[in-house]
C-alpha cells in the first residue's frame, strides 16, 4: 500500500475530493438489477457504494486509505445507510463472500497490478453476478480532458477485455466494452472526457472458480 498515505493526505479534507453523488455511469448501468451484495473495489470516499446502499443493496467497500473509507462511512452515517468498509490494498485483496455485483471505477494503475485488482473484482462475483469498470480511456489523453497524465496508467475497452481474460473466470461473459463520453465543465466551457466502460456477468450456473 504504498500509495495509501499520498491518498490519506488527499482525502483529508472537510469537503469531498469528489462530489457525494454517484458517477454518472452507474444509476443507468445497475437499472433493472435486482439489488443483493454489492462490491465497490477502490470505493475511495464512497460515494459509488453508499448510493448503492441507498438503493437497497448490501455494500462493501475495500480501499487501501483509511481517511477515505473513514470518510465513506461518515457519508453512509448521513444518508441513513450502512456499509462494511475494508482496508486493504485491491491487487492482494480477496473475497471470501460472492457478490451480485462488483465495481471498479477509477482505479489506474499500472498494468499488472490494474489486471490483478480486476481479477479480484471478477473472483468476487458470485454465479449470475454483474462486474462493472469504468476508467479513463486512453484516448482521453489527447482527445479529452483530466484524469492522469501517465498513458502507462490508462486503459482501453480491449486492455480491460485482455485483462478479464487473464482473471481464472472462465465463465464471464462480456456485455459491453466501449469508449465512452463524459461531459466536464472547464473555465473554456464544457469537454468531453473519454472515458473506458465495460460490463460483463458470470453465467447463472456458474460452478465455483
Amino acid at each position: 500500500m504504498s500509495d495509501a498515505t499520498s491518498w490519506d493526505d488527499r482525502y483529508r479534507t472537510a469537503e469531498f475530493v469528489w462530489k457525494p453523488e454517484p458517477n454518472r455511469f452507474l444509476p443507468v448501468e445497475v437499472a433493472g438489477l435486482q439489488p443483493g451484495r454489492a462490491l465497490d473495489l477502490a470505493c475511495g470516499e464512497g460515494r459509488n457504494a453508499v448510493w448503492l446502499a441507498t438503493e437497497g443493496w448490501t455494500v462493501t467497500g475495500v480501499d487501501f486509505s483509511e481517511v477515505g473509507l473513514q470518510k465513506a462511512a461518515r457519508l453512509a452515517d448521513s444518508r441513513h445507510v450502512t456499509g462494511e468498509w475494508i482496508r486493504a490494498d485491491v491487487t492482494q485483496w480477496r473475497s471470501h463472500t460472492p457478490f451480485d455485483l462488483a465495481i471498479v471505477f477509477y482505479l489506474h494503475l499500472p498494468a499488472a497490478d490494474r489486471r490483478a485488482a480486476f481479477a479480484a473484482a471478477t473472483r468476487s462475483l458470485a454465479p449470475g453476478g454483474t462486474l462493472l469498470i469504468v476508467g479513463h480511456d486512453l484516448a482521453n489523453l489527447t482527445e479529452g480532458t483530466g484524469g492522469p497524465q501517465n498513458p502507462a496508467v490508462l486503459y482501453t475497452p480491449d486492455d480491460v477485455r485482455a485483462d478479464l481474460e487473464t482473471s481464472g473466470v472462465s465463465d464471464l461473459v462480456i456485455d459491453q466494452a466501449e469508449r465512452v463520453e463524459r461531459p466536464v465543465d472547464t473555465e473554456t466551457g464544457t469537454i468531453a472526457a473519454i472515458d473506458c466502460l465495460v460490463r460483463a456477468h458470470r453465467s447463472a450456473s456458474s460452478p465455483g472458480s
